[in-house]
């Protein structure tokens, strides 16, 4: 039987899982719709929504269940992970900036594919 500290641990991962999602939902407000960008503001936020959970919850079974995080994402791994939690979510806080406000569509779009491609990437790096 596990000890207590394990099971609090463990419980309190999936607590901060679920802030952290509720908070990143508040943000977000997925169900305010654009009336121009329809498709590629909700491809967008949708696709970052989906790699959050990927991210917190392989995130989580490192820590819980592999034995840490520096045993699973190691050497050039760790950098990669770094870059993948850094790079989908300044892109989400950014996409309202005066300079992207033309090219919004194209914007969208184009991070919808690198969150896609973050949360095959994590995937990858956590099964090999």
């Amino acid at each position: 039987m596990a000890n207590f500290n394990e099971i609090l641990n463990s419980l309190l991962g999936i607590l901060l899982i679920i802030v952290v999602m509720v908070l990143a939902y508040g943000y977000l407000k997925p169900h305010r719709l654009h009336k121009r960008r329809l498709v590629s503001t909700v491809l967008l936020k949708a696709s970052y929504l989906v790699y959050l959970f990927n991210l917190l919850l392989l995130l989580y079974l490192s820590i819980f269940f592999k034995g840490g995080i520096e045993k699973v994402f190691h050497g050039i791994e760790s950098y990669m992970l770094l870059i993948i939690i850094i790079i989908p979510t300044v892109a989400i806080l950014v996409r309202k900036a005066k300079p992207f406000s033309k090219t919004r569509d194209s914007y969208n779009y184009f991070f919808s594919v690198v969150n896609i491609c973050s949360i095959l990437a994590l995937l990858a790096m956590y099964i090999i």
